[in-house]
């Protein structure tokens, strides 16, 4: 009986812990809501443009395909011979360069061909999906894209893409507060 006593409890603690922590429905619906920050910012062109379902990159706000054949790569690092750091730097060129000089930030690249991330025309639902989804954004846990998306120097420049380029809108502190709140919230989806 006094096994009994010990095991059983241990083992309802295991399966609370392989459950998750609950999430009342308050918590859920300001998650959703804190999502639609989260797809707000990652529908942007600063990111979008980069996270396409293509082999071409986009650029400008109107997402029109890259000038020159760029192509993502067998990397997403550029084809071979025209590599993405042929015209993008390691930062942004000073302004007397121009306002449509190629802008620059460190590892200047595309998400690789295996998992393109990419978002543009999908629903919330599905970002949000895609998001949470190891097999499709790089092998991350929600920590490491928290952690991706408040310190990556490319994601930021996403905030400060020089010349003429429109920053993303949302503030970078408000965009990783939004992320923080959905993710502790279960990072629940929309329409889930």
């Amino acid at each position: 009986m006094t096994a009994l006593r010990i095991v059983l409890p241990l083992a309802c603690m295991a399966l609370l812990a392989a459950c998750g922590p609950r999430v009342s429905p308050e918590q859920k619906a300001k998650g959703v809501e804190a999502f639609a920050t989260v797809e707000k910012v990652f529908q942007h062109p600063r990111c979008r443009n980069c996270h396409i379902p293509g082999e071409q990159p986009l650029q400008f706000d109107a997402g029109t395909p890259h000038m020159m054949s760029v192509v993502r790569g067998p990397e997403g690092k550029g084809a071979a011979g025209l590599p993405c750091t042929t015209c993008h730097a390691e930062k942004n060129p000073p302004a007397s360069y121009g306002p449509h000089a190629p802008p620059g930030a460190p590892h200047w690249a595309l998400p690789p061909p295996d998992q393109k991330m990419a978002w543009i025309n999908v629903s919330a639902a599905e970002l949000c999906a895609m998001i949470k989804d190891k097999k499709r954004n790089g092998d991350r846990d929600l920590d490491a894209m928290l952690k991706h998306v408040a310190e990556d120097k490319l994601v930021l420049w996403g905030w400060t893409p020089g010349g003429e380029r429109a920053p993303v809108s949302v503030p970078h502190a408000e965009f990783v507060a939004a992320f923080t709140s959905w993710k502790d919230a279960g990072a629940p989806c929309p329409g889930s």
